[in-house]
């Protein structure tokens, strides 16, 4: 199993832009050097929830910071964008890092975003079946054509072409069967987790997930990841305080994802659900924080109930310092990470 470290770069009480990409920076510097294997960003637009709308760029400024560790998306919103341009996008990212490359790709789940920019959530599902064909035709790097419903593509040829062939290694989030049994049906990887998804809830994803193998027999076998929240500390209460911070992705998350969000002059609001778990259940079964003891066990739990071969750590979330996410994360290298060989 390999560990890998994710940014959202969130910020609740909406640090100034400049900060927030030293901090970036710093953050993906600091992993290198502590031996984690990826970084990955995510894509979010128009509000304090996420401050890259570009990760494909920012992806590029960091390979160019950094000369071992993997960089990647976590993922593209495909639907929001024309399928040639990611396909140029992503190659273009593989030969600047020199193959330290791996993309996620995602659906998309705010209804938010996709209004600002004039398109309708209901039809994603119809726009990335379509995009992900073209992508994966572009980024083969040999002249094609393509015929949908939705896009109608004349001879067309890609360039550059992708150090990695036939492209990077492809990461799907999948918080639901429907994207489980997609991403099996490609033979993608499969990115699972995050915000708001309890532990058992995973648990099923994979049980699901082994039995399409069963029956669609992928070329080859998906790898899987799981994505936590992760603090590691040597108290309780500090414990608790992080876990609160947490609290602050999970509520905007799922109040994104289902459509009751509040966002004051861009200011995401963290809107209370109307039943959510308590502190000590948010610590068991939500996110993976406390001394290292307690996040080995944690890490273990789900290794046993999910079968992971990547697991991925966003350690900033909330409004946690850049001091204590960097010192979480050295304890962690220091004192979890040697329990996973």
């Amino acid at each position: 199993m390999n560990f890998g470290t994710f940014l959202l770069m969130q910020s609740p009480s909406a640090q100034s832009s400049e900060e927030m990409y030293a901090r970036a920076i710093e953050h993906a510097q600091c992993a290198e050097s502590l031996g984690f294997r990826n970084i990955w960003l995510a894509e979010h637009h128009f509000s304090t929830y996420g401050y890259v709308g570009r990760p494909v760029q920012v992806a590029t400024f960091i390979a160019a910071k950094t000369t071992r560790i993997r960089v990647g998306t976590a993922v593209i919103v495909v639907p929001l964008h024309h399928p040639l341009l990611v396909a140029e996008d992503i190659a273009t990212l593989d030969v600047l890092a020199q193959g330290r490359v791996d993309i996620g790709l995602g659906r998309g789940y705010q209804y938010y975003e996709f209004e600002r920019l004039g398109l309708e959530l209901d039809s994603a599902r119809m726009r990335w079946d379509e995009s992900i064909d073209i992508i994966l035709r572009a980024l083969e790097g040999k002249p094609f054509t393509y015929s949908g419903k939705l896009y109608e593509i004349p001879e067309t040829s890609v360039f550059p072409h992708p150090v990695q062939k036939p492209h990077p290694p492809i990461w799907i989030t999948a918080q639901s069967p429907g994207s489980v049994e997609a991403t099996v049906k490609r033979g993608f990887n499969l990115l699972t987790g995050g915000f708001g998804v309890p532990v058992e809830r995973m648990g099923e994803f994979r049980r699901l997930f082994d039995r399409l193998v069963e029956e669609l027999k992928p070329a080859c076998v998906p790898e899987v990841g799981v994505q936590r929240a992760v603090y590691v500390t040597d108290n309780d209460a500090d414990a608790r305080d992080a876990a609160e911070h947490a609290r602050w992705n999970m509520r905007v998350t799922l109040s994104l994802r289902n459509h009751y969000e509040r966002v004051d002059a861009g200011h995401a609001v963290a809107v209370p659900m109307p039943t959510e778990p308590d502190t000590d259940d948010l610590l068991e079964r939500f996110i993976v924080v406390g001394k290292p003891d307690t996040v080995i066990r944690q890490i273990q739990r789900i290794k046993d109930l999910v079968g992971i071969n990547h697991f991925n750590c966003s350690f900033w979330f909330g409004d946690l310092d850049q001091k204590r996410v960097l010192k979480s994360m050295e304890r962690f290298a220091r004192e979890v990470m040697p329990a996973f060989g």
